[in-house]
């Protein structure tokens, strides 16, 4: 069994780690970390996990945590800079839900996350975490920088058309919905039920901490080119999900998509590429590790729209990364990720 800890769990990220995580066959849960609530026991916070698990919330140590075969860090960005390299060096790997790995440039981090970087010294090793592009360096890694919602559901739906070199320098452009729980879970006017049911807006739009990362593993796709993105994101009145709209122009076209798509995802466990004409929903994928893909051309004008969602959750954080925890340990990638999504 692999002994796992998590760092924060007091959170939504924290809450799907642990509803995936307790029935996982080959997981053995040791400690779950949370300074505010020291003493309480878990199931006392989120009733849903009743039966599942009598552990109680502790003050992070990274002696404690590094026993463990594995520490997920499902915190606020910043907060694993400190704690890392401590559970490192006691011998646990880490798998990090925060973005405070994901950026390879440490300055560009601190333009966008607005804070010191804490931890450059182990940035070299840290192994972005998108098993369709990433699975290799995975399974060998001691540190994992999960992806973040909007970043999944964006590179995706665009990488199979940039590793094929078919978008030739343009503006792409990526029209995010997300649910109100990628928000978090900490109180906040913005996400109260009377300011966001009803009603949908765009925020960010001069620029989201996102947009860098999404930048970063589209341009690592396309070989290193500089890759040049709009990125819009709109709060959507639902609780969980990501639709992602995105358009980029391929003139005289002579390549079949849909073949192209089909056969780049063949052998992803969680990347389902639609029929021809598809559109996806965002309920397809409720409470699953799945990414649905559709692709749209028009050969009149060659615009191109592809069309992908997530459950932010899941693939967009949780569920991604206890994918790249059995990657690493050599199980069966979809161990404990095997639920079905849900309908209605």
């Amino acid at each position: 069994m692999i002994k796992v800890g998590i760092v924060g769990g007091t959170g939504y990220t924290g809450v799907e780690l642990l509803r995936i995580l307790v029935n996982h066959p080959d997981v053995s849960l040791e400690v779950i970390t949370s300074r505010s609530e020291d003493g309480l026991r878990v199931d006392e916070m989120f009733p849903n996990l009743r039966g599942h698990t009598d552990l109680k919330f502790s003050v992070p140590d990274a002696k404690t945590l590094g026993d463990c075969d594995v520490v997920f860090f499902a915190t606020p960005h910043g907060v694993a800079h400190a704690l890392a390299e401590e559970v490192l060096n006691a011998g646990a790997r880490v798998i990090d839900l925060s973005a405070d790995f994901r950026i390879a440039d440490a300055d560009e981090w601190e333009k966008w996350y607005k804070q010191p970087h804490g931890a450059r010294e182990l940035l070299p090793e840290a192994v972005y975490g998108l098993p369709e592009v990433n699975r290799e360096q995975i399974k060998t890694a001691r540190l994992i920088a999960v992806p973040g919602c909007y970043p999944t559901s964006v590179q995706l739906g665009f990488i199979p058309l940039l590793e094929k070199g078919l978008l030739e320098p343009q503006m792409l452009i990526a029209d995010c919905k997300s649910a109100v729980s990628g928000a978090g879970r900490g109180a906040s006017v913005g996400t109260l039920l009377c300011e966001s049911s009803e009603s949908m807006n765009a925020y960010a739009v001069a620029g989201h901490r996102h947009l860098p990362e999404i930048r970063q593993g589209l341009s690592r796709a396309a070989g290193g080119k500089a890759i040049e993105l709009t990125f819009v994101p709109h709060l959507t009145p639902m609780i969980r999900g990501i639709h992602s709209t995105l358009y980029a122009r391929i003139p005289n076209l002579d390549v079949d998509l849909q073949a192209l798509f089909e056969a780049r995802y063949a052998d992803e466990p969680f990347v389902d590429v639609m029929p021809a004409g598809s559109h996806p929903a965002t309920r397809s994928v409720k409470g699953s590790n799945t990414c649905r893909l559709a692709i749209h051309y028009h050969k009149d004008t060659g615009q191109l729209i592809i069309l992908s969602v997530i459950d932010n959750l899941v693939k967009g954080a949780s569920g991604q990364a206890v994918q790249n925890m059995n990657i690493m340990f050599g199980l069966d990638e979809d161990a404990g990720l095997r639920q079905v999504a849900l309908m209605p």
